[in-house]
């Protein structure tokens, strides 16, 4: 759909949807959602990857590119089908709105499996016939990914490169043998991304119906343990032992002293090139089914990216290497057109980072939250901001807007009180405020930040695993009538939305 040349929207990752099954998916909340941000103006809905989430359950580790998330399949549509009669365990997370990973994980895929029964057996001609032709249209990463979710599950979910040596290593008669024992686990894990593809369109037209496009977000590199690495090592720096020799990360600064191993392995760039970039492609093109626009994690990593010895558990030591530069983007251009990206280009920043984005024309991302430190020469202060560009509250990966200004330094506090105008308890609107008001084409505000929440609804603490990431969902009653209507009134006084909506 075309987007507004001024727009806003709101960032809320499809889990942190209200629901009764234990964490957010493409179900009637999601639908109730795009109402809301069609009542308030808004114009954009931002997601998190929406791909399978991986160790720690970050949506930024995932064993697919390719896949979606079984999580967020819905369970209503299957059971009007009549493929799933009811729920044979306990509705989890009663009590509590904060998903539990590990429940939810057991009962979304016992549901789904019974689903799989039923659909076996209940199907009409037209719905198998539908499955098959779209099992036949994503062939070229489905057959690997559905494949390698089976033979996982077989080997008790352990990494590929623990598994029989011939399977590892991809010897063709083992793979062979491996699709025939596997045949009913394939058959499912193919019938799981179906349903994620039928859901995620049907919601995607009924947001685009309304007035609301979706933003995506695509992370620069895949997980080590990953049908993407698994099918393909030949693109990835990889050890005999199938375990990356080098690794992704970020080098010490002022956010810690030993920077950020993430452990993803590196690419072949160099053999990426070679075949025109055709893994990319394929992966943009898929992510282009899901939403209208998207953000490209770790931009900077396409011109330069920090490599770090694989056997180090830290991001002290390791070097900066250049990237493919504008010949991926230039190759995408030409297999794709012309593609809405999002640069995500904070941290150490560069020449060369500037001159990549601005040579592709992709807006960068400006965040509030780390304007208050300096002066009012600062980046992201937005008299200082040009018109592309997308400015934001806040993100998944720091303070609530609020959580912020109770732990900022009292110098940056004051900064911000005398800038935005703003008391302490309204901080969130000056902050909304400003980003509405800015010369931006798009301004985006978590949802966390709309509702004036603290430290508590915080979705992610960048460099650490478990505890409370990603795990954070709203509830409906946390609207509110307020809210909403000081959002309303905010987005059309700024331009972003209809004038008739002050009202």
């Amino acid at each position: 759909m075309k987007i507004p040349n001024r727009a806003s929207g709101v960032l809320l990752h499809v889990t942190s949807l209200p629901g009764p099954n234990g964490i957010g998916d493409f179900g009637p909340d999601a639908y109730r959602f795009v109402d809301w941000l069609e009542s308030t103006g808004q114009s954009l809905w931002q997601w998190l990857p929406t791909t399978p989430i991986g160790p720690g359950d970050s949506p930024y580790q995932s064993v697919s590119a390719f896949a979606g998330s079984p999580l967020m399949v819905a369970l209503e549509p299957l059971i009007e089908k009549k493929w799933l009669s009811s729920f044979a365990v306990a509705v989890p997370n009663q009590g509590t709105n904060e998903i539990d990973f590990g429940r939810v994980i057991r009962f979304r895929y016992d549901a789904l499996r019974q689903a799989k029964v039923g659909f076996d057996a209940h199907g009409t001609e037209n719905e198998k016939g539908s499955f098959a032709t779209w099992r036949a249209e994503n062939a070229d990463w489905l057959d690997e990914y559905a494949l390698f979710a089976a033979i996982h599950q077989a080997n008790d979910w352990r990494p590929w490169w623990e598994w029989d040596v011939l399977l590892k290593r991809r010897d063709a008669s083992a793979l062979a043998a491996a699709r025939k024992t596997y045949a009913n686990d394939v058959s499912f894990w193919q019938f799981v991304q179906w349903c994620f593809d039928t859901q995620c369109q049907a919601l995607k037209r009924y947001a685009n119906a309304h007035g609301v496009a979706l933003v995506g977000d695509l992370p620069i590199f895949v997980a080590d343990n990953s049908a993407d690495c698994w099918s393909r090592q030949d693109l990835y720096l990889l050890g005999d032992d199938g375990k990356p020799d080098v690794v992704a990360g970020v080098p010490p600064d002022d956010f810690g002293p030993n920077g950020q191993r993430w452990g993803n392995p590196l690419y072949r760039w160099d053999r990426m090139k070679a075949d025109g970039y055709s893994w990319w492609v394929s992966r943009v093109r898929r992510v282009l089914t899901q939403c209208d626009v998207f953000r490209i994690d770790h931009f900077r990593g396409f011109a330069g990216y920090y490599e770090i010895p694989g056997a180090n558990d830290h991001a002290r030591e390791g070097r900066w290497l250049v990237g493919p530069g504008k010949a991926l983007f230039d190759a995408l251009e030409d297999a794709l057109g012309q593609i809405p990206v999002i640069a995500e280009d904070l941290g150490l920043i560069t020449d060369d980072v500037i001159e990549l984005r601005d040579s592709c024309g992709y807006p960068g991302m400006k965040i509030l939250q780390f304007a208050f430190g300096g002066d009012g020469t600062h980046e992201f202060l937005p008299h200082n901001f040009t018109r592309n560009c997308i400015v934001y509250t806040g993100t998944h990966d720091t303070e609530t807007a609020q959580g912020w200004f109770a732990n900022a330094p009292e110098s940056a506090r004051h900064f911000a009180r005398t800038y935005l105008a703003c008391s302490d308890h309204d901080f969130h609107w000056g902050l909304i405020r400003a980003a509405s008001n800015s010369v931006a084409k798009m301004a985006v505000f978590p949802l966390q930040d709309v509702l004036g929440l603290g430290a508590a609804a915080r979705m992610n603490m960048p460099g650490s695993l478990g505890g409370s990431n990603w795990k954070w969902r709203f509830t409906w009653d946390m609207l509110g009538q307020e809210p909403s209507r000081v959002l309303r009134l905010m987005t059309a006084a700024s331009g972003r939305a209809p004038i008739e909506m002050i009202r």
